[in-house]
């Protein structure tokens, strides 16, 4: 294989391949193009994962393929070695400080590396070319530097019956048919944040399925404005500024409710149909990559309130009182340990029959858990150090008018060595940071995004050897078995 690199976007490419997509985009009760001042927001982020000569990670974005030797865009990679996990996850982390929350565009190559793993074992066992058929894909998806949406969850109905058991069955995404050149699906994907600006929907199951649940068993990819799919979406992105412009300010996130209105899809594309016993190991390795992907993202989370936290206090002239002190000790150990149970993961990461690493399933979860439960202790700490300016800031607009601008220069000074504009800086700042619709949708996913605590605990518990460490005990206690 040559080191020949493949196509590698710059930002201007994704765009405009965005411009030339099939209008599929419903938002306010509209139809938009993917390129709508209210989506530009979220591409400005991803547009951060195309700034591969950035010598601030230079080689982090960058990776070998393993198909085709071809130099590739880290996020579409498929990671063969510890170092691969570790440079994804530190990469995140830098990417995700840059724009000031979620970097999105780990959605993809988490998915596309959980499907590197089980389509192996699914055309291991049934003979049928899934694995083939996944790297095929891979190659094609390499190549064009694609940026990949992971549809996973489901809407799911009554939360008591599994997806056979549902009054309406489409409430799990399902094959309704199947023919001699593919298949044709039906439902809905939940949560599915990039939706309206990925290049490539990859639609995984959600759950354990039972040998009764084999129409609900079903992987495949296809492109975002294909025939039949529908995006319905959720814009989220800090207040617009008038004239205190700021970088963090121009970013933003979109989420879709993707519907499959009896979507076709060549067998090509198909990368499991029916394989029951596969489909729950797809569910929960795909959110195994997520939450190692979130030991890098939460932990730029972490470092951000840290900062903001430590920047209010300075300007409020408490930067040195002990009890101050005392909180930032426990964001930053919040932040670290998140980030040190990612490299644990990363480091002792195992080799799928595919090649794929797979990272610890246990330090993985233990780093997304620390994580979720932490979330909320971290914004209260930051609201206690920051007061309740943040909630009852005016409006920019008076401090544009100058007769306005007189009396709040005078009055929101707190410490005398900084400017009342940087007061103003900051504390606009903080207000999209703690009351903004951006900061409500930040500190949910930060405890449900890539699965709630719960999950990380049955994960946990469920794989971590107990026994062994009973078995400790009855030998220094000397009970006999």
């Amino acid at each position: 294989m040559s080191a020949v690199t493949a196509t590698l976007r710059t930002t201007e490419d994704y765009i405009e391949r965005l411009r030339g997509m099939r209008k599929n985009v419903h938002y306010q009760g509209e139809l938009v193009e993917r390129t709508h001042p209210d989506i530009m927001p979220g591409i400005r982020v991803i547009g951060l994962t195309f700034d591969v000569d950035n010598p601030e990670y230079k080689g982090l974005l960058t990776a070998s393929s393993h198909l085709t030797g071809r130099q590739i865009n880290r996020f579409c990679h498929v990671h063969r070695t510890t170092d691969d996990l570790l440079a994804k996850q530190r990469v995140t982390r830098i990417l995700c400080r840059k724009c000031g929350g979620c970097v999105q565009r780990c959605m993809g190559v988490d998915a596309i590396n959980a499907l590197s793993v089980v389509t192996k074992m699914a055309e291991d066992a049934t003979g049928i070319e899934y694995h083939q058929r996944f790297n095929h894909f891979l190659e094609y998806f390499q190549d064009n530097d694609l940026v990949g949406n992971a549809a996973q969850t489901d809407v799911k109905g009554d939360r008591s019956k599994r997806p056979h058991e549902q009054v309406d069955p489409d409430l799990y995404l399902r094959v309704v048919e199947k023919r001699k050149d593919g298949i044709v699906v039906r439902g809905a994907k939940a949560h599915n944040t990039i939706g309206p600006y990925c290049d490539e929907i990859i639609v995984l199951p959600t759950r354990l399925m039972t040998p009764n649940d084999a129409d609900w068993s079903v992987a495949f990819a296809v492109p975002a404005d294909t025939q039949g799919v529908h995006l319905f979406i959720r814009a989220t992105h800090p207040r617009p500024r008038d004239e205190l412009k700021a970088p963090g300010a121009e970013f933003g996130a979109c989420d879709s409710l993707t519907v499959f209105d009896d979507v076709f899809v060549p067998w090509e594309r198909v990368f499991l149909c029916g394989e029951t016993m596969f489909a729950g190991q797809l569910a929960a390795l795909f959110a195994t990559y997520h939450r190692h992907s979130y030991t890098g993202c939460k932990a730029a989370v972490c470092d951000l309130v840290l900062g903001a936290a430590a920047l209010v206090a300075e300007y409020n002239g408490v930067a040195k009182a002990p009890h101050v002190r005392d909180k930032l000790a426990e964001l930053i150990a919040v932040g670290e340990l998140v980030f040190a149970a990612g490299i644990a993961a990363s480091v002792t990461a195992q080799a799928a029959s595919s090649g794929t690493m797979v990272p610890d399933i246990v330090y993985t979860n233990v780093g997304r858990y620390h994580a979720g439960v932490n979330v909320m202790h971290e914004f209260d700490t930051l609201i206690d150090l920051a007061g309740g300016l943040p909630a009852t800031l005016p409006p920019e607009q008076e401090w544009n008018n100058p007769e306005s601008a007189k009396f709040l220069e005078k009055y929101i000074m707190r410490n005398p060595a900084v400017s009342a504009e940087n007061q103003h800086r900051l504390f606009r700042t903080l207000s999209d940071m703690l009351c903004s619709s951006s900061a409500g949708v930040m500190q949910v996913a930060g405890v449900h995004g890539g699965g709630s605590p719960i999950m990380e605990r049955i994960a946990i518990t469920g794989l971590y050897d107990i026994e062994e460490r009973k078995a400790m005990i009855r030998r220094l206690a000397g009970i006999k078995d």
